[in-house]
């Protein structure tokens, strides 16, 4: 008989309405304002502080990634051993302590492109622990029928963040130097570690194996369970690709915007905030798609609708055209977060609790390994051919990377599915279960499968 703690009843007024799931949102949203602040500082000040050459931007970019290549595997693991609260406290206040040492060294004159690479790094491995226990956490906070609005408001929240951020880089640039985002993102690590102190709700332990298990075994554990489901194998897939052809171009749009089209600082902030229009959409809109079409539909609609409106970006030129780059960088964001929103439901409503962190590793790292990749390559075409010619390469890349998804499973469903592919003897012998049912021990089946119900977790 299942013995779970029934989750709380659904405050009146929505998510909104329930103060653990605002602080959790609230910041999750300043923290990603002042990331995204730092997206335009970081390379506006290896430009223009430092005369940084185009390889040395892309590579800048591609060492805030580079951490998932390197310990992003046994990150998830850590995660599904450890609190993930404090992990998230700890991961604040050091990037916190290092973004405000680039503002410092830059007052005292002694800024140099070997700092700005080492804090990009060092963030970055703080990310990585951030953004897996992040996802793992976000079912103690709310109800599993929650979670779909849940996700939309924080991707919803993400994308006005991201509007609002990178608009304000490039003021602040404009204004005080591109140096001094980096501090306001400081600051808004404070205020996100602040709203997590503040939380009220009691994370259960994480559940530990019966028998203590190496690292590499559990590591392994959630590669073969990804690999091995269909849904999860062509979604990572699919996510690895496109993940190096957006970062590719992405990291080519600083220098394309000063250097081939003229643009000024203090815009440049506010033409790659224009995509963040398109995401904000995309939060409000995925609801409604799925509720339409179903979710394995409305995700392939998302994708196959709005990936060749990349190919405006290369078509940008000096003067009003310059807006093509904006249009098309919005349209292509709308995808893109529309299938977040479903696919991150998705992915906590379906994997198995207890492998929930080693999956979600797993996929990120091949998604977001490929962020470092798809930079350098970005530089490398771009010092090659031309930030022009590159630009064209890698957006029509993008145009036809959505046929992917039909190798899988999903072109058949209407829907995504809610209990797991594998059979339950796979289940068992890919991974060790979680211990007996306990209400402390339970963990919502939105944080990773469909058969336990939430002991108070949820977000």
């Amino acid at each position: 008989m299942n013995t779970a703690t029934a989750a709380p009843p659904r405050p009146r007024g929505g998510l909104l309405g329930q103060r653990d799931f605002r602080l959790l949102w609230a910041g999750e949203t300043m923290s990603r304002f002042g990331s995204n602040i730092t997206g335009v500082a970081m390379p506006l000040a290896a430009v223009v502080s430092l005369d940084a050459s185009t390889f040395w931007v892309s590579a800048l970019a591609a060492a805030a990634w580079l951490p998932w290549l390197l310990v992003g595997l046994p990150a998830g693991a850590w995660v599904d051993r450890l609190p993930r609260r404090p992990l998230m406290l700890v991961c604040n206040l050091g990037s916190l302590v290092l973004l405000a040492s680039v503002p410092a060294a830059a007052w005292l004159d002694v800024l140099t492109m070997t700092q700005l690479m080492v804090v990009a790094l060092l963030t970055g491995l703080a990310n990585v622990f951030f953004s897996i226990a992040y996802r793992v956490y976000l079912p103690s906070v709310v109800r599993r029928e929650d979670l779909a609005e849940a996700n939309a408001k924080l991707q919803g929240s993400e994308s006005a963040a991201q509007l609002a951020g990178l608009g304000g880089g490039g003021m602040l640039a404009g204004l005080f130097g591109a140096v001094s985002g980096l501090l306001v993102d400081a600051g808004t690590f404070l205020a996100s570690t602040l709203c997590l102190l503040g939380i009220r709700s009691t994370e259960p332990r994480p559940e530990a194996p019966t028998v203590p298990r190496p690292l590499r075994q559990e590591v392994r554990d959630g590669l073969h369970y990804t690999l091995r489901d269909p849904y999860l194998r062509v979604l990572t897939a699919y996510g690895t690709v496109t993940n190096l052809l957006l970062t590719g171009y992405q990291a080519l749009l600083t220098v394309f915007l000063v250097r081939d089209l003229g643009v000024g600082a203090s815009a440049v902030g506010w033409l790659l905030a224009g995509a963040s229009v398109g995401g904000l959409l995309g939060a409000v809109v995925a609801g409604s798609l799925s509720r339409r079409f179903g979710s394995a539909r409305g995700m392939l609609l998302c994708k196959f609708a709005t990936a060749p409106f990349g190919l405006l970006v290369p078509l940008a030129e000096p003067g009003w055209r310059v807006v093509l780059l904006a249009l098309g960088g919005a349209v292509l964001a709308l995808g893109v977060v529309s299938a977040n929103v479903i696919q991150g439901t998705f992915r906590q409503q379906y994997c198995p609790p207890h492998l929930l962190g080693r999956i979600t590793a797993s996929m990120s790292v091949a998604n977001f390994g490929a962020i470092p990749v798809g930079s350098l390559l970005g530089g490398i075409l771009g010092s090659a051919l031309g930030v022009r010619p590159a630009l064209w390469m890698l957006t029509g890349g993008l145009a036809v990377s959505s046929a992917l998804l039909l190798a899988g499973p999903l072109r058949a469903r209407r829907d995504l599915p809610t209990e797991p592919s594998l059979p339950e003897g796979e289940l068992r012998c890919s991974a060790t279960p979680p211990a007996p049912t306990s209400p402390g021990t339970e963990r919502d089946a939105s944080d990773g499968g469909p058969r336990r119900h939430p002991s108070g977790r949820g977000r």
